[in-house]
């Protein structure tokens, strides 16, 4: 019986994305390392060095999709996760080591984009050991903005991606993740590690929050807000101030503003009040208190809050 070919195969690109064809027998036993993963980004960054460079001028790609087997992708988010955010911060450093060469052969290094962006995804066509790569240059575009944003999220639980519209607002005030997602700012001195301290005391962050967002526009997506201010406002949809004291959850069951979360430096440990109609926490609920003189109360790592009954917010140490 002749087997059907495969999804590549079909579109006559098989030979680009996988590399380990050898014929067409697929590698089973083999097993990606994380070395293995980062020698194969910076190989792919230095090759779209020499095809897109041209004159003076060096070309780079911003944006590194990378494709494995749905199996080495379990392997590297379920036993080893955490692992691809370190090869990212690797890769990156590398990056600039190699750029900051061509810059003092008098070489003009000028980005295409303002960040570095790593993607992790799997396909059912790859067998374990494949790995497969696209880049993009990631253009700054002084186009206007879409009324709606397309963004396209890859799930743990399927390794599928999905799309969904999403309103340009909503973005205001929150880090969005997704397993396998990472983005790094371009540092235009070519350097990773010369900031890492500085960014350390002045980026620090005391917390890390998550809340799914009730309301059937949003459809229930999971957001994360990195708590670096000491002191934040958690409020509602009405909420019309910004900034990183800002917690601003889009949802009319959130009450504008609702909740103050505070940093305390001298025992480490963060404190809430309530400004809200209901407020609980870890099941037992906070008396609502003054904005004008909060009454605090110690708020525990790894706790749960939940706002009117509806909307639920998971604080961690992060």
């Amino acid at each position: 019986m002749e087997s059907k070919p495969n999804f590549w195969e079909r579109l006559g690109i098989q030979d680009w994305f996988l590399t380990s064809a050898n014929n067409g027998k697929r590698n089973t036993e083999y097993a990606l390392t994380p070395d293995d993963v980062y020698k194969y980004i910076v190989q792919k960054f230095t090759e779209s060095i020499g095809d897109l460079s041209f004159a003076d001028r060096v070309v780079f790609y911003h944006e590194f999709i990378i494709i494995l087997s749905a199996d080495d992708y379990r392997q590297f988010m379920d036993n080893k996760q955490g692992i691809f955010g370190l090869i990212v911060n690797e890769c990156v450093k590398k990056f600039y080591e190699v750029l900051k060469g061509y810059r003092e052969q008098g070489k003009t290094v000028v980005p295409s984009s303002s960040k570095w962006v790593f993607r992790l995804v799997s396909h059912p066509d790859y067998a374990k050991g494949d790995k497969g790569f696209i880049g993009k240059l990631l253009p700054e575009s002084n186009t206007p903005k879409e009324e709606n944003l397309r963004v396209t999220f890859i799930p743990r639980q399927t390794g599928i991606a999905q799309t969904f519209d999403i309103s340009q607002d909503i973005l205001k005030g929150f880090t969005y993740y997704s397993e396998g997602y990472y983005e790094l700012p371009y540092e235009e001195q070519l350097s990773l590690e010369e900031k890492e301290n500085v960014k350390a005391e002045s980026n620090k962050t005391f917390a890390r929050m998550e809340t799914i967002l009730p309301d059937k526009q949003f459809a229930g997506k999971k957001v994360e807000f990195l708590m670096r201010e000491q002191e934040i406002i958690v409020s509602g949809a009405d909420e019309e101030r910004e900034g990183g004291e800002i917690f601003k959850i889009p949802s009319d069951w959130v009450n504008t503003p609702h909740l103050m979360i505070r940093y305390n430096n001298a025992d480490g440990k963060l404190y809430m009040a309530s400004f809200g109609e209901k407020t609980m926490l870890n099941e037992n609920e906070v008396p609502a208190s003054n904005i004008q003189s909060p009454e605090l109360i110690p708020l525990p790592y790894n706790s749960r809050i939940i706002l009117n009954g509806i909307v639920g917010i998971n604080i961690y140490k992060n």
